[in-house]
């Protein structure tokens, strides 16, 4: 019973290297099963969103959060009759191609690499997806379908000046980056926002860098804190966070509901192709909740992602990042030889490529393992 502009698994585009169709599952059923089987998948576990590993094993990690975003896309599309399988499967991909330590080591990396055409984790992630991960005999990649391409790489709207990956492989196999692209996309798009909003949230009062009542003036977030402490005034600060966040995630998704089929009734949209022509999204908050989203991003950043706690590791995890990408580029035969085969000569773009890769792939421990490897003379290597 899906919308007449949702995705049908049937009518995929199919993928860049034929395969027969399986007996028992779609083939967006198929993209999500990849991924979460993929090598990449499970490094997430160990890689930060804010906190990194060896701050508390409480705080959320990549992969933790890929699951928040996933379950949420999977209610939005449900409500609003879109394929689930392929919202998930973009939900699940979105984050696969970030380096270790979070934003802070795609702003390291993509610093290095700006003489060899920079470096950004969409671009990664298109990278892990269709080269890094070398499971299957007959390709490299996970061999996805077209749609679970195009939502990954498009999932925050239309690539006006894609990075080098993209670029390439959109001349090959062409992704219609100037367009938007299908509702499933734009549902995992809302939902990496919604979950983690909410989720800094929580970390952020388990860490002790903000309490309750330095929310109280953001909309929306300290209302609902005080309808809480009203009703329970007793209440510790680890439930309420938790009964805070759960309301906060529901009046989040029902507001999008609202908002988006008003949207979708506008658009007079009867495909999934009709979406991607509109120009304009059709997932979407209404006007009141953007205001409100925006109010409580500009709480976390200041009280959170640049609090000074987070600014000391933020900045050991730069340092962290260049320094194995000097070395490594300018001494490629340190790299392991599957890497080091791949390379051709000390501070080549080939070579800084590769170990971009290399150090994208790491988690936060084994960057900090092999940074102590390469850089303490009494590491053992």
């Amino acid at each position: 019973m899906l919308a007449p502009y949702a995705c049908r698994a049937e009518e995929s585009r199919g993928r860049v290297h034929p395969e027969p169709e399986s007996a028992m599952r779609s083939p967006f059923q198929r993209d999500r099963d990849r991924i979460i089987h993929s090598t990449a998948f499970r490094r997430l576990k160990h890689k930060t969103q804010v906190f990194v590993a060896h701050e508390g094993d409480h705080y959320r990690t990549r992969l933790t959060h890929s699951l928040e975003v996933a379950q949420i896309a999977r209610t939005i599309a449900r409500a609003l009759r879109l394929d689930e399988d392929l919202a998930e499967a973009v939900a699940l991909a979105h984050d696969l191609g970030h380096t270790p330590f979070g934003h802070a080591g795609e702003e390291a990396l993509d610093a290095v690499m700006a003489p060899f055409g920079g470096f950004s984790h969409n671009d990664q992630t298109l990278r892990v997806l269709t080269r890094l991960e070398r499971r299957y005999a007959e390709f490299d990649g996970l061999n996805l379908t077209w749609e679970t391409l195009e939502g990954t790489v498009k999932h925050n709207g239309p690539v006006t000046d894609p990075p080098p990956t993209i670029r390439e492989y959109d001349s090959r196999h062409p992704l219609e980056l100037s367009t938007w692209p299908s509702a499933e996309a734009q549902v995992a798009a809302l939902a990496d926002d919604i979950a983690y909003n909410n989720h800094d949230i929580d970390d952020g009062l388990r860490a002790g860098l903000f309490t309750p009542a330095d929310l109280e003036p953001v909309p929306l977030v300290g209302p609902v804190f005080a309808e809480i402490q009203a009703r329970w005034p007793d209440l510790d600060d680890t439930r309420l966070a938790h009964e805070a966040v759960r309301r906060l995630i529901d009046r989040m998704v029902s507001d999008c509901l609202e908002e988006s089929r008003r949207r979708l009734a506008e658009s007079g949209a009867r495909s999934a192709d009709d979406i991607r022509r509109l120009g304009r999204p059709v997932i979407a908050f209404s006007e009141a909740m953007q205001r409100n989203d925006r109010a409580l991003k500009a709480f976390l950043f200041e009280r959170m992602y640049r609090h000074w706690r987070v600014n000391r590791m933020t900045s050991k995890a730069r340092r962290v990042v260049q320094e194995l990408f000097r070395a490594l580029v300018a001494e490629p035969q340190c790299l392991p030889n599957e890497w080091r085969q791949e390379a051709d000569g000390a501070g080549t773009p080939r070579s800084a490529r590769v170990v971009a890769d290399y150090i994208a792939g790491m988690t936060d421990n084994f960057a900090l393992d092999e940074h102590r490897r390469l850089c303490d003379p009494y590491a053992r290597t």
